[in-house]
Formats: structure tokens, sequence, C-alpha cells
């Protein structure tokens, strides 16, 4: 609570300079980072530093490409090295030990006991995006080591994104800016919004979610559904409520950030889902695995090939288990007959214009929502016992008994229906409190009511607070 104005009133009325803002926001986000475990510091002014110096040496052997190429290839396997190492050693030994008991062999390997630094997937993809752009010749290699080491520790999306490219925030970094009062405001009401969606939506539906989890063999399978999309509603809030947060914490120190989240269950197929569901991570596999396998270049099942590798790679980056491949194989499974039959990429958004959708809009997001609510049921189990457990559980013919609802299920679901309905309104929109051209908020009173009232709703309806579910990641 005193972090953030302290920062900003420092920001703005003592440290006017360029330089001197940069210094700030680099010193406070390694306080903020460091609050939670100071010894894991060492590990982002690692990444940062590797990634800074080779940007130099990148641009100082310019016209030498095979030098260039193995200077950005080392800096790649030194931060995925780290990456692997603290997220993913133990998956690896573990997978391999279960791989070689199946041939009657037993392996009896050292595993690590670490904990998993909180953002290292969001800050490394961060910094591995400047070193290949550099190489690339997509941005130029900059000298000023407290914009960049600024640049990827920038505290509002530090720990949990969005996943900023150098060629956007970078720039940002280096030149003039000047405060703007409308878009410190806009950026107070995304906050808000962001605060509401996790504070009373994610984290009551967690409460259920994780209880019911907890408790499998004594649920029907109608609990079981409705849990299903509660979490469905719950990992969306949760996440793209911290993006709002840090998109519009970002907008008070006027810096811009990617929309991360553009109402993804109102998509008419799963293509467009993904370029609604966490955009930056999709944008990033796509530049920087997707394009330099061949992408769509190479024929039809080269782009199904690559299209595997992308959505398994995605899993596999949400978390070091089974369960996270396996969604991301499924996803692709989803996508891959949409390639086959050249379905349409929609670019803009359902029923521009319009108040209603057609019934073939309405089929189509039906179709995919369902299809992605299954899928989070992968995402969602902690490993495939449970899994397996979950599912069996889920068709059994308790799934046709109204048995085990219970009151704070029925809450949550009018919750997340009303959800629904006002991001329907709003869905042309970058943000749910954006009110302007409305006649009914056309006054300042209106709108602030608004504000006022949703802060209640926060006070009064918001449970235990859990913790982001993307900060394990």
């Amino acid at each position: 609570m005193i972090f953030l104005p302290v920062v900003f009133l420092l920001y703005w009325f003592v440290f006017k300079k360029l330089r001197w803002q940069n210094l700030l926001i680099l010193v406070a986000s390694y306080v903020f980072y460091g609050w939670w475990d100071w010894r894991f510091l060492l590990l982002i002014v690692i990444t940062s530093a590797s990634s800074f110096a080779s940007g130099l040496a990148i641009g100082h052997y310019e016209g030498r490409r095979r030098v260039q190429k193995a200077v950005s290839a080392a800096n790649i396997v030194l931060n995925l090295g780290i990456l692997a190492t603290f997220k993913y050693f133990n998956f690896f030994v573990d997978s391999l030990s279960s791989l070689l008991a199946l041939f009657g062999l037993t392996a009896d390997w050292p595993t690590l006991h670490v904990i998993l630094p909180v953002g290292i997937s969001f800050y490394t993809f961060q910094a591995l995006s400047y070193s290949i752009d550099v190489y690339a010749r997509r941005i130029r290699p900059t000298r000023d080591a407290v914009a960049f080491f600024s640049f990827i520790s920038f505290f509002p999306q530090l720990v949990a994104g969005p996943i900023e490219r150098a060629t956007s925030l970078l720039p940002q970094m280096l030149r003039e800016r000047r405060f703007d009062y409308c878009q410190a405001v806009d950026g107070l009401r995304q906050m808000l919004w962001g605060f509401f969606k996790k504070l009373v939506i994610a984290d009551g539906c967690a409460e259920v979610v994780n209880q019911t989890w907890a408790s499998i063999d004594s649920a029907t399978g109608l609990m079981l559904l409705v849990v299903s999309l509660l979490f469905t509603f719950q990992i969306y809030t949760d996440f793209s409520g911290y993006s709002d947060i840090a998109i519009g914490c970002a907008k008070l120190f006027g810096f811009r950030l990617t929309t991360n989240f553009r109402v993804p269950y109102f998509s008419r197929n799963v293509r467009e889902f993904w370029r609604r569901w966490h955009i930056t991570l999709m944008n990033w596999f796509t530049q920087y695995v997707y394009f330099p396998l061949g992408g769509n270049r190479r024929g039809r099942g080269r782009t199904i090939v690559n299209t595997l590798i992308v959505f398994a790679l995605s899993g596999l980056w949400h978390g070091a288990d089974w369960t996270f491949v396996l969604w991301g194989l499924y996803h692709a499974l989803l996508f891959i007959p949409l390639i086959i039959l050249g379905s349409r990429r929609y670019k803009d958004t359902v029923a521009a214009g319009r108040l209603l959708p057609s019934w073939r809009e309405l089929a189509g997001m039906l179709v995919t929502f369902l299809l992605v609510n299954l899928g989070w049921v992968l995402f969602r189990a902690p490993d495939v016992t449970s899994l397996g457990a979950y599912v069996s559980r889920l068709f059994s013919p308790s799934l046709f008994t109204l048995s085990g609802l219970t009151k704070p299920m029925a809450v949550m679901v009018l919750w997340c229906i009303g959800l629904l309905l006002v991001e329907w309104l709003q869905r042309e929109r970058d943000h749910v409190l954006e009110l302007d051209g409305y006649r009914l908020f056309a006054s300042r009173p209106s709108r602030l009511a608004v504000y006022a009232g949703l802060v209640c709703l926060i006070f009064y309806f918001a449970g235990s607070v859990q913790t982001f579910i993307y900060f394990q990641f």
C-alpha cells in the first residue's frame, strides 16, 4: 500500500530527469522483487547483464554474422540453462527415471531442492527477446545499462507479465516522459477493475475450486462440472486481473504495456481464442519459435508439426508437469483441424457495432468456450493421477444428480454470469471502466459512483486473498 505511492511521488516530483527516473525504476523494481527473496536478485542481474553484454557484442561485431550468431546463441543457452535448472531439472530427472522403470531399470539421480523464483519465465523471455531482436536487426543495441536493466525488471509486470518485447518497452525507457493526467486516471481505473476481478471473482472462485479438488472422491459429477466452469473464470479473472493492474500501474509512470487479454471467452474458434488469451506469450512463441521453424511457409504438414511444437512448449512453459504438456497438446489438436480446413482468421470483435451476436457467432462462441473449459481441467489437475480421478468422477452417473451443489457455488456462478454480461457490453474497449460515450455516465458524479461501488464490493465480497496463479510460472 505504501510502496506504489512513494515511488510515484518520487518519480514525478523528485527524480524529474530521465536517467534518474530510470534509476528509481531499477531500484524500486529490485526492492519489489527482493522483498520476496533477495537471493534471487542475483538471477535477474545475471540475466540482465548477459543480455545487455550480448547486445553490445553483437553491435561491436557488425558485419560478422557468424560471431554475432555465436554470441546470441551463447546468451540464449545461458538464460535457458538458468530457467531449465530452476524450473525443469527435477521434472526431467523424474520423468527419465519413470521411463527407465518401464524397462525394469532403476536410476537414483539427485534432484535439486530449490524454490522456483517468481516470474523467472517472464523476465527470461523478455531478456531473450532483446538479444534475438538485436541479432535480427529489429532493434539497435543500447549502451544505456540503467535503462536496459529497468526494462528487464520493470516492477509493474516483472513477476507475471505481460511479456514485453524489447522493440516495444525498451524505446519507452530511452525517451523523455511527461506526466499525463488523463493517462494516469485511466490507469487507476484499469487497476481498480483488475483488483475487482482478482479479489472478488478469482479469489471467490478459488475457495470453491480448491475445496472441491481436495475432495474429488466425495464430489458428484455435477459438482465437478460446475467447478470446472468456475476454474475457467478463476484463471481468466486472476491472470487478466493481474495484467490490468500491471498495465494500469505502468500508465501511472508514462508507459504503455501490451494488451494481454481481449475478451477471450467471446472467441468464435480456438484460433481466435489464442489471439485473445495471453497475447504476449503467444506472440513470443510465434515470433521466436514458429517463424524460425518455417511457420506456414513450408506446406501444410510442416505447419502442423510447427503448431504441435509451439503448443507443447507453451504448455511446458506454464509448468514442469505432464499435465501442462497435455494441456498444450490438447489445444494443438483443437488448432490443427482449423489449419486443415482453412478456417477463418477472425481479426474483428464479435458482433462489432451490434448488441447481439448472430446465431452462427453464438454457436461458435459456445463450442469454443466448452472446448477451452475442458482444457482447463488438464491445466488445473495437480498431476496425471488426479486428472484421471477427476475425469472418471465427472463422467459418472452422478453428473445427473443435483446433490452436492452449495450456496457458494451458486453465488460464484452468478458473479461469473455478471462478468460476462459487463464484458460483452464493453468488448470493443480496452477495459471495462472506459465509460465515455455512455449517456448514463456522462457526468463525473455518476462515474465516481461506479468507482466507489466497485471499491465497496471489493471490501465486502473479497474472500481470503489467494496468490496470483501465474506467480508460479
